[in-house]
């Protein structure tokens, strides 16, 4: 049974992961400087972190389900806190894009952890509840990853400039450790099988075949051996689904519930347009108005307040509107987005544009909380980890598909202007916002519904 604090404490998993893959954004021109980093360098200590998070994220959360996911968070907070200090005291600057792929990997080994937990432990209203915050916390670690980098950073804490950006997870993962024995109750399939070693390599290879080029391709003028790295990836996907295994990694009859699969691709939509959006905005507020990183990063407040109000009401929403909620958060956004476009071509003062962000801000609330139940509430317990591998891994590779889309449409104008490049970006994801309240209609009528017990499955909590 979950006690007072165990939200909490897990909570601070996808706090972290998250927090860390924004975070970085602002503090890149500072490690340029102290570590005389060239461009490919500080560009993989983005990447990399993205690449190991994304093509591990399947499989942590199948080890959850077969070792146990406490013993999986466990060690993905031990791994991604010792990561995080070998960030922190790197060197030079190959030694810290090591400790960031290495920080990936311990993120894919703990984030998958997260949602499986609030699938197994908590059920019924409780575990709505418990998923809402979720949303709500990953929205949040995203707004506010780069004010949070940024004041770090001005603050310079102890002398560590850029530093602290990667030390401060250090007293938060060694408290969370030292709770989760007493917090987190231990629980994992009741099967006893083996890891599908085959499958996995197959699954991994084919993230990766599809991560690299979408993270490399814009920057390297889309070469030849991305579009064979895609390519590689159907077939490596093609070789797993004839595979045959007592235990798969990925149970592929998950895709038989509807809503699992559309509630994947809606996932898919709204994270193709967040991450996205995060970019060229940031880029447009210092490159094109000249705000320096603190006040760039001050700007996403009204972003986290809309955020923040529309989380805590998504529940009522979702009760009295169902999967049309997630529908009404896109429209929202889009009209956010749409009011900011208009803004941004009148060459308005960036004061103008704060109650267009907050509407943008409430609209991705709306939407998030409620997409992330749909997806999870009919699978089956055993199946739970898996799924959240599965559904954190279409995060990533959302992500990573919005930012290569954006920014060959924000690159492609920017010789006209960083107004005129985010302009033509907003349009990208106005049509995106839309796209989700499309996609929503695919769901069955009956969302979220938490409270269904799969009656075959066999989960062992203890």
């Amino acid at each position: 049974m979950p006690r007072a604090g165990t939200l909490p404490l897990v909570l601070t998993g996808v706090f972290i992961t998250i927090l860390d893959f924004f975070i970085v954004n602002v503090a890149i021109p500072a490690i340029q400087a102290d570590l005389d980093a060239g461009a490919a360098s500080t560009e993989w200590v983005v990447a990399g972190y993205g690449l190991a998070y994304g093509s591990g994220l399947v499989l942590g959360g199948r080890l959850g389900d077969l070792l146990g996911r406490r013993r999986m968070f466990t060690l993905g907070m031990a791994l991604f806190t010792l990561a995080s200090i070998a960030c922190g005291l790197a060197p030079d600057a190959g030694t810290l894009v090591a400790a960031r792929l290495a920080q990936g990997l311990a993120a894919a080994a703990l984030t998958p952890q997260v949602l499986a937990i609030l699938r197994t432990v908590y059920s019924g209203p409780a575990q709505a509840r418990a998923l809402n915050a979720y949303a709500m916390t990953m929205g949040l670690a995203a707004v506010f990853g780069q004010l949070v980098g940024g004041a770090l950073i001005q603050a310079d804490l102890f002398g560590l400039g850029w530093r602290a950006c990667f030390l401060i997870n250090v007293p938060i993962g060694v408290t969370a450790l030292a709770l989760t024995g007493r917090l987190i109750p231990e629980n994992r399939s009741g099967t006893s099988a083996r890891l599908d070693l085959g499958g996995t390599t197959l699954v991994t290879l084919a993230l990766v075949a599809i991560l690299l080029p979408l993270i490399e391709g814009r920057e390297q003028g889309w070469p030849l051996w991305t579009w064979l790295s895609l390519a590689a990836a159907v077939a490596f996907f093609a070789a797993y689904g004839r595979r045959r295994h007592e235990s798969p990694l990925i149970d592929l009859t998950l895709f038989r519930e509807r809503a699992f699969t559309a509630g994947l691709l809606t996932q898919l939509a709204f994270t193709m347009g967040m991450a996205a959006y995060f970019l060229i905005f940031a880029l447009y507020v210092q490159g094109g108005v000249g705000l320096d990183a603190l006040q760039a990063g001050l700007l996403f407040a009204p972003i986290g307040a809309g955020y923040l109000a529309a989380s805590l009401l998504a529940p009522r929403f979702v009760a009295r509107f169902g999967r049309q909620a997630i529908a009404l958060g896109g429209l929202v956004r889009a009209t956010g987005l749409a009011v900011l476009l208009a803004m941004v071509a009148a060459e308005a003062a960036v004061g103008w544009l704060v109650p267009a962000l907050v509407v943008d801000g409430f609209g991705m609330g709306l939407a998030l909380a409620p997409i992330m139940s749909t997806v999870l509430a009919r699978v089956a317990p055993h199946h739970a980890g898996s799924a959240a591998g599965v559904l954190t891994t279409t995060q990533q590779v959302g992500s990573a598909l919005g930012v290569g889309i954006v920014g060959i449409v924000f690159y492609g104008s920017l010789p006209d202007g960083a107004g005129q490049a985010f302009q033509h970006g907003l349009i990208y994801l106005i049509a995106v916002a839309l796209a989700i309240a499309g996609l929503v209609q695919l769901l069955p009528r009956a969302v979220g519904d938490s409270t269904r017990v799969d009656a075959t499955a066999k989960e062992r909590v203890a």
